[in-house]
């Protein structure tokens, strides 16, 4: 691929601020787009809608999805273009990032800053005014934690880094539950639980993969400090758990038998491949993973929601366990 021409001089930048207002009349809405990662964004709103039918009894609003779509695209595109500013110094390094508008100088870094502030405030405001307090707090808890924990405190400096800064992806379903219920219940914090456990194996697969990138960048990825074989067993003990925590809601009384059989289908899928690259650690069944997990977690979450038209969620399953005072 070629880079486009509009390349910044970041010297001429510095010694004439004039240069500024050019530069900024010069930004592509393309590299504005790319900064969001909407590919990444569409799996999170859709574990941000499923929630919104289960959380009450009647479908929510056109207005209310709109809203909450709108917000949330906001927050996740925000936080993205935030993790790509406090990354320009590594992203260079790696194939898969090096194109990106800062990287390739095609935006300032003053640039990339406004632009995620901006994003990020217009979230909150848009999910207080178009649901809720409780969606917004929530939603700008996800920015704060992505950003904070994992991209600036966790992952240059812990293999641990995916799996708990991973949290920060798991709150959209909570995000959707909280902007109808206005509450935090038991089955939202399952459906958290089931995205935290899916992280690890998700995104693991893929830095098997990149894994010369990430040790050229200086990203402690559990491939690159643990090394394969220990990644491949922490792949295969997470589909485990991630097995466990998909299929709690039905013994709990939270989903009915619909989601239990597509859940174990897919798992069961999940589980067979995490094995196979213990067995046979080819590249091709670490990337067959990584692809299915991307289809794995998007049909669960409509699974739940297939359910959700056969199954009545019982009281339970919306006993109260958080909300702000009124």
């Amino acid at each position: 691929m070629q880079l486009p021409s509009t390349i910044i001089d970041e010297a001429a930048l510095n010694e004439n601020p004039q240069e500024i207002l050019r530069v900024y009349a010069r930004i592509s809405w393309r590299d504005l787009v790319a900064l969001t990662k909407p590919r990444i964004i569409a799996l999170l709103l859709l574990t941000t809608l499923v929630p919104m039918f289960l959380a009450g009894p009647l479908a929510p609003s056109g207005w209310l999805i709109l809203w909450v779509m709108v917000g949330g695209f906001l927050a996740a595109g925000g936080a993205n273009a935030l993790n790509q500013y406090l990354d320009r110094d590594i992203d260079h390094v790696m194939v898969r990032t090096r194109l990106r508008p800062l990287p390739s100088k095609r935006m300032h870094p003053t640039q990339v800053l406004v632009f995620s502030l901006l994003l990020c405030a217009a979230s909150f405001v848009v999910l207080w005014l178009g649901a809720n307090l409780l969606t917004a707090l929530l939603s700008t808890t996800g920015i704060v934690y992505y950003v904070g924990i994992y991209t600036h405190a966790l992952k240059r400096s812990s293999t641990q880094n995916i799996v708990i800064g991973g949290a920060a992806g798991a709150i959209p379903p909570l995000v959707g539950w909280a902007a109808v219920a206005n509450e935090i219940s038991l089955l939202p914090i399952l459906m958290f639980l089931i995205v935290f456990y899916w992280t690890p194996p998700h995104f693991w697969a893929l830095a098997l993969m990149r894994q010369k990138e990430y040790r050229a960048a200086g990203v402690p990825m559990l491939p690159v400090i643990a090394g394969e074989k220990e990644t491949h067993r922490q792949i295969v003990l997470y589909s485990v758990l991630l097995l466990l925590i998909s299929t709690m809601p039905v013994f709990l009384g939270l989903l009915g038998p619909v989601y239990l059989v597509l859940s174990l289908v897919l798992n069961g899928v999940f589980l067979w491949q995490a094995v196979d690259i213990l067995r046979r650690p080819t590249n091709n069944n670490v990337w067959r993973l990584y692809k299915f997990s991307l289809l794995y977690l998007a049909l669960l979450f409509l699974a739940m929601g297939i359910d959700g038209l056969f199954f009545s969620i019982p009281e339970s399953a919306v006993n109260l366990v958080f909300r702000l005072p009124q």
